[in-house]
């Protein structure tokens, strides 16, 4: 039998050993960048972050928007499901109580049904009583067959409702996942501009959340010092109200999905200003634009809802002066600002 023998080691030569080298250091930077370690953003200053968390804030805003409308959606799918089981509920009751009624008719029928009628007439001590007794009971008949057409009749509807709840249900699990989609957009967003403004100074972030025109914090400053601005000129009570109770918002924090008491998202603030003075406005932006009269700039008039950017992913309320309230983004709370901050996109007054 053949001797087993150690296999040679082989030297490394000059070229090998840097070819390993490089080969390690490839694989290590492969592993980091598959880890998700060791890999960092460029450094950016102040003005590069706040174009980049100004796109996010834009994006998360958007998704916000449509999570709200969803959301809208899923509340009424799931308010009217209810109600339909409601339905259900009350007209199961009145099926029961209807198959009671026909069973009674039925049990009775037994009782008297196994004696042919004329031989009931011939053993009868009174025709009389008899024939009284038959027309009694033919009009029990009427009555079961009525009772009969009833319950058939009823099972015909729950068999309907059964499918209009299904329908129903599988619309409500419908928004729920379109819900959960547009929360996973919108933390997303917010997450990567949070990370980005995590790594600059408190001045610094002081600085990107700062309006790029300083009319904004000007307005805000001395917004308590003196009376809302136009408010007197608005075109309604109503519309007055709304600015009256924006102006008391100033100051809450955005949260994204918000609609007051104490903290808001753009369109939530529009609606609870509005909710205040009796109105009912649609949760979203795309929806409040469509709410009441389109107005051009030049007519603006304070208690006008004013929208911005191509896809109506913004609102403010206008108080006059080129001015509007508004909750701009998590980095910032409910403030004035003018309205040529942002790419105008139009105008609705609430009638």
């Amino acid at each position: 039998m053949a001797a087993h023998r150690k296999p040679k080691q082989r030297s490394l030569s000059g070229n090998t050993v840097r070819t390993a080298a490089t080969l390690a250091l490839a694989g290590a930077a492969s592993a980091t960048a598959f880890d998700g370690t060791g890999h960092a953003d460029p450094q950016l200053g102040p003005a590069e972050v706040k174009s980049r968390v100004d796109a996010l804030y834009r994006e998360a805003e958007t998704a916000t928007e449509k999570y709200n409308g969803a959301k809208e959606k899923a509340e009424k799918a799931e308010k009217s499901l209810g109600e339909l089981r409601d339905e259900a509920a009350r007209k199961t009751d009145k099926l029961n109580s209807a198959r009671n009624s026909l069973g009674s008719y039925a049990a009775a029928q037994y009782r008297a049904g196994g004696i042919d009628p004329s031989v009931q007439l011939m053993l009868s001590s009174d025709p009389g009583q008899f024939l009284d007794r038959a027309a009694r009971a033919d009009r029990a008949g009427s009555r079961q067959a009525v009772a009969l057409h009833d319950v058939r009749e009823q099972l015909r509807e729950m068999d309907q409702l059964r499918g209009a709840a299904d329908d129903r249900l599988a619309a409500l699990h419908a928004r729920q996942t379109e819900l959960k989609k547009h929360k996973k957009t919108v933390t997303t967003k917010l997450g990567e501009a949070k990370r980005l403004l995590s790594r600059l100074t408190a001045a610094q972030r002081a600085e990107v959340a700062t309006p790029d025109r300083g009319d904004g914090d000007r307005a805000t400053r001395s917004s308590t010092r003196v009376a809302p601005l136009g408010t007197a000129k608005a075109p309604n009570a109503r519309a007055a109200s709304a600015v009256s109770y924006a102006y008391q918002a100033i100051g809450s924090p955005y949260v994204w999905g918000a609609t007051g008491p104490h903290a808001f998202d753009c369109s939530g603030l529009t609606q609870a200003a509005y909710r205040s003075a009796g109105v009912s406005l649609p949760r979203t932006t795309y929806a409040q634009i469509a709410t009441g009269k389109r107005v051009s700039r030049s007519e603006l008039r304070p208690g006008d809802l004013v929208f911005f950017y191509s896809g109506i992913s913004h609102v403010g309320l206008y108080i006059g002066n080129g001015q509007m309230i508004h909750a701009p983004n998590p980095s910032a709370p409910v403030r004035l600002a003018p309205i040529d901050q942002m790419p105008f996109a139009g105008a609705t007054r609430v009638t």
